[in-house]
């Protein structure tokens, strides 16, 4: 089944600090980053669509770049795209 490689909470600036600064490195493969929007909204106390937003991608098999993954979010959509 899936493995468990990192977590985190964003911060007011929708930010991680320090994500995947503890030198473990990617391997090549399927990875999936899971944002549990429901809590964000509940806790303002707006309306809203999608309770959980899962973002699917591929790394190649020796990765060797940096990884951007930005998630643009509002009540009722979102996007989301490889940054630089």
């Amino acid at each position: 089944g899936p493995e468990l490689v990192a977590s985190g909470v964003t911060n007011d600036d929708g930010r991680i600090p320090g994500f995947m600064d503890s030198g473990a490195a990617l391997r090549g493969g399927l990875y999936r980053m899971v944002f549990s929007t429901a809590s964000y909204y509940e806790a303002s106390g707006e309306s809203f669509f999608y309770p959980e937003v899962v973002i699917q991608f591929q790394l190649p098999p020796e990765p060797d770049e940096h990884y951007h993954i930005p998630l643009l979010l509002s009540p009722f959509g979102y996007s989301t795209y490889r940054g630089s």
